[in-house]
C-alpha cells in the first residue's frame, strides 16, 4: 500500500481537485447542485475557510481555498463535505466490493489532489484554470456561460472582464 501523506500549513491557500467515482456520463453535481452548495454551507459552519475560487462540472469540481491560521486540516473538511453530499442523495450507485466491506457510498473517488499555492502567480493561474475549466471540457464557448463557477463573481469585481475565455472554435454536442 502507498505511504501517502499530506501536511498541512495554518494560513494557507489551497488549490483541490475532487472528483466522481464514477466519471463516465455523470452529471451528478450539477443536477444536485443545490444538495452541493448546502453540504458547503454545512461545512463551512463547522469548520470555516475561504472560498477563493472553485468551478463545478458535472463530474468534478475545482476550488481554491485559503485556510484560518487556527485549523489547517483540509482534509477533515473535504470529509465532511463528502459525507454530507452522499447524505442527502438517494442511493443505487455502483459499488465496488472495497466500498461496499467498508460500508462506504459509490459517489466521490475517495482521494483528490491538494496543491499548495506558493505565491501570487501560482494563485492566478490555478484561477484561470478554473474558471476555464468548462470551456476545456467543451461545455460551453465562452467563460461567462457557465452558470457554476465563481467567475461571475470575479467579474462583478472588476478582475475579469465578461468576454474572458470566449472561443468559437468547436461545437458543442447536441447533448450537453
Amino acid at each position: 500500500m502507498t505511504d501517502y501523506r499530506r501536511f498541512y500549513i495554518p494560513d494557507s491557500t489551497w488549490f483541490f481537485t475532487v472528483n466522481l467515482a464514477e466519471r463516465r456520463d455523470n452529471h451528478l453535481l450539477v443536477e444536485q447542485i443545490d444538495l452541493l452548495r448546502a453540504a458547503f454551507r454545512y461545512v463551512k459552519h463547522r469548520k470555516p475557510f475561504r472560498i477563493e475560487a472553485i468551478v463545478i462540472m458535472p463530474d468534478h469540481l475545482h476550488c481554491i481555498w485559503t485556510l484560518p491560521t487556527e485549523d489547517a486540516d483540509f482534509s477533515m473538511r473535504w470529509s465532511l463535505l463528502k459525507s454530507h453530499f452522499s447524505r442527502t442523495i438517494p442511493t443505487g450507485e455502483r459499488i465496488s466490493q472495497s466500498r461496499e466491506k467498508r460500508r462506504e457510498r459509490g459517489i466521490w473517488q475517495r482521494r483528490f489532489w491538494a496543491h499548495l499555492l506558493t505565491g501570487q502567480d501560482d494563485f492566478n493561474s490555478h484561477v484561470d484554470y478554473i474558471h476555464w475549466n468548462p470551456v476545456k471540457h467543451k461545455k460551453v464557448r465562452q467563460v461567462a456561460d457557465w452558470p457554476y463557477s465563481s467567475f461571475h463573481r470575479f467579474v462583478e469585481l472588476g478582475i475579469y472582464p465578461i468576454n474572458w475565455g470566449h472561443t468559437g472554435n468547436f461545437d458543442i454536442p447536441a447533448n450537453e
